[in-house]
């Protein structure tokens, strides 16, 4: 780590409309992930193991159990000087609410006054990756830019669905444009099947954020966006570096998970960065002693594992399983279980994300599908195997045929 002074700001202020029915109660960073995580414990992780020691999570929509979650699992000795706060919106500069993520820095500025950083790493709060941000760090100082982007490579025919960054030809660490979701791309020169693009995720000098994100807050056309009028305008004054996550070595990461990056802002993209964690050999590896995700780990038992009154064990194929949970007879297959998970006898998951103590009761059938937190699946009831009677009940079925069963409900027979 660079011999300066770093702080971390983690915008976790986002509402997750696409996430809907899973954000209905909650803010998008703060949505489970993975079994016991939530979705901001991969930013956290990331800059914790990164050497950060201060960060702050500027929250807004839905915020409390986002804070609860932050202020309870990411407790920081205070001996050390370190810390991770959550700090929600405050109404600084009048009564309103954050406009944009530029905005909520700008209303935030007291943070940076009050530790007076050298150096300050922005990070999204909903997006599941690794990366050494220290290795950034160095990059941006030895560029003498006062911003650096992180960028992650992506097929040319996925360019639409991202914020790409087109190089300088003679400067190629410089951004010459950052164009939002093209559908003529022109591709890398080492590599012309693929694009840069933006993974949200930026380093600046201090002085030179706090500089910019004033000029924004005075400018009546801009939507106070760090992606959309921040960058943009770093851009335009050729200001603007680019970090390349290919030049990022995590420490105990594969081939196969080495520059894994996904934005779960969508049903479909949550479901499968979920099956990405399920196979023998996984694109993204929970299993990674020397990087961690941390999070909170409940007082649970372990997970149990039982015969039902036939003395049928069940079986549980490619699926993970969290503490405290327990499946008596039931076949469970390419599923994760959150915390205190109960499934019954002969019921059947196949394709599913279950959240913390849902229920599933004997003889039931879940078929790609998300059971949100406490839901309860009566004896004999089926979701996901008929999206038609699924939408009849009143529960979300995605165009792709992901049910959604929500917080706390009860479906019967």
């Amino acid at each position: 780590m660079a011999s300066k002074k770093i702080f971390g700001i983690v915008l976790a202020g986002g509402e997750g409309k696409r996430l809907m029915p899973l954000t209905a109660d909650r803010a998008k960073p703060a949505v489970p992930f993975g079994g016991g995580y939530r979705l901001i414990d991969f930013a956290l992780s990331n800059l914790i193991n990164s050497g950060l020691t201060k960060i702050v999570v500027l929250t807004q929509y839905k915020s409390h159990s986002l804070d609860r979650h932050v202020s309870q699992t990411w407790r920081l000795s205070g001996l050390l000087d370190a810390y991770v706060a959550s700090v929600p919106a405050q109404q600084r500069l009048g009564k309103r609410w954050f406009s944009g993520s530029a905005d909520a820095i700008l209303q935030s500025l007291n943070l940076l006054r009050d530790e007076k950083p050298d150096i300050v790493v922005v990070v999204g709060a909903d997006h599941v990756y690794r990366m050494d941000f220290s290795q950034m760090i160095e990059a941006h100082i030895a560029s003498g830019r006062g911003l650096t982007v992180a960028a992650i490579r992506q097929p040319i025919s996925l360019a639409d669905q991202f914020g790409v960054i087109e190089l300088d030809e003679k400067d190629p660490g410089l951004i010459k444009a950052f164009r939002e979701k093209p559908t003529d791309a022109v591709g890398l020169a080492d590599s012309p099947n693929e694009v840069l693009a933006s993974m949200g995720n930026y380093v600046f000098d201090a002085d030179i954020l706090i500089d910019a994100v004033l000029r924004d807050g005075e400018r009546s056309d801009s939507n106070h966006d760090m992606g959309g009028d921040i960058v943009p305008d770093f851009v335009s004054r050729g200001a603007a570096g680019v970090y390349d996550l290919n030049n990022n070595d995590v420490p105990g990461s594969t081939e196969r998970d080495k520059f894994y990056w996904r934005d779960v802002g969508s049903i479909d993209s949550f479901f499968e960065a979920h099956q990405d964690l399920i196979s023998a050999l996984p694109i993204f590896n929970l299993y990674n002693r020397d990087w961690p995700i941390f999070s909170q780990q409940l007082n649970s038992p372990p997970a149990k594992f039982v015969r039902d009154a036939r003395g049928y064990l069940g079986t549980t194929i490619d699926s993970i399983v969290s503490l405290g949970s327990l499946l008596s007879g039931a076949h469970i297959e390419r599923s994760i279980l959150g915390p205190w998970t109960t499934v019954e006898s002969g019921a059947m998951l196949v394709d599913c994300i279950v959240f913390e103590r849902a229920r599933v009761g004997p003889n039931a059938v879940v078929r790609r599908a998300i059971l949100d937190k406490d839901v309860v699946i009566e004896a004999g009831a089926s979701v996901g195997v008929d999206p038609d009677a699924d939408r009849a009940r009143g529960l979300t079925v995605t165009e792709s045929g992901i049910t959604i069963v929500g917080k706390g409900v009860h479906v019967a027979p």
